[in-house]
C-alpha cells in the first residue's frame, strides 16, 4: 500500500472515531463504548508516532569509530537520511524530496572525500577496496536518482532503505577497521 493510501486510511479511521464518539455522547454519554472509543482516539497518535519512529535511524554509541570528526560526519549523515525518510513518510512534495536527496548525496561525497583523504595521508593499507565501496555506493545512489525520474515514491523509499542499511553496515564494518589503524597513527 502506498503512503498516500495509508495516510488516507488513518485519516478515515480518525474521522470515523470522532463521529462515533460524538454520536455516542449524544445518545448515551455514560456508555463504556463511548469512552473506549475516546481512549482509542487518544491512543492513535502515540501508536502512529511509535510506528513511524521505527523508520528512523538513531545514533548509538556502538556506531562510534573512535574518531570524533568522523563520528560527527556520520551523525550528520544519519540526520540527512532521517530527513529523507521524513520526505518519504509524509509526502512532502517533489521539491523537498529532491532537496533532501541532493543534500544527502552532496554531503556523502564530502564525507567520503574527507575519509579517503585521511586514509591516503596515513597510508592505510586497505584504501583501494574501501574507496571502491564508496564508489559502489555512489553508483547505486545515482541509479536511484535515475529511478526517481520514473517513479518518485518507490525511488525515495528504496533510497532511504538502502542508505540506512548501507551506512550502518559500512560504519560497523570497514569504517571500524580503518579507525583503529588511523588512531594508531595518531589521528584524532
Amino acid at each position: 500500500m502506498n503512503q498516500n493510501a495509508r495516510m488516507f486510511g488513518v485519516a478515515l479511521l480518525i474521522l470515523t472515531l470522532i463521529v462515533a464518539v460524538i454520536l455516542g455522547f449524544m445518545v448515551e454519554p455514560a456508555s463504556p463504548l463511548t469512552w473506549i472509543l475516546v481512549a482509542i482516539l487518544v491512543v492513535i497518535p502515540f501508536i502512529h508516532r511509535k510506528l513511524a519512529a521505527r523508520h528512523y535511524v538513531v545514533w548509538k554509541d556502538e556506531y562510534s569509530v573512535g574518531l570524533d570528526s568522523i563520528d560527527q560526519q556520520h551523525k550528520k549523515l544519519l540526520g540527512l537520511i532521517n530527513q529523507l525518510q521524513t520526505a518519504v513518510d509524509y509526502s512532502t512534495g517533489e521539491e523537498f524530496e529532491r532537496e533532501a536527496l541532493d543534500e544527502l548525496v552532496d554531503y556523502t561525497k564530502t564525507h567520503f572525500t574527507y575519509e579517503e583523504g585521511l586514509m591516503e595521508q596515513n597510508d592505510y593499507p586497505d584504501f583501494v577496496p574501501h574507496k571502491a565501496q564508496h564508489e559502489a555506493m555512489i553508483k547505486k545512489v545515482e541509479e536511484v536518482l535515475a529511478e526517481y525520474e520514473k517513479d518518485h515514491d518507490t525511488a525515495m523509499r528504496n533510497a532511504a532503505d538502502y542508505l540506512k542499511e548501507w551506512l550502518i553496515n559500512h560504519i560497523n564494518g570497514t569504517d571500524k577497521q580503518y579507525s583503529s589503524y588511523l588512531i594508531g597513527k595518531g589521528v584524532k
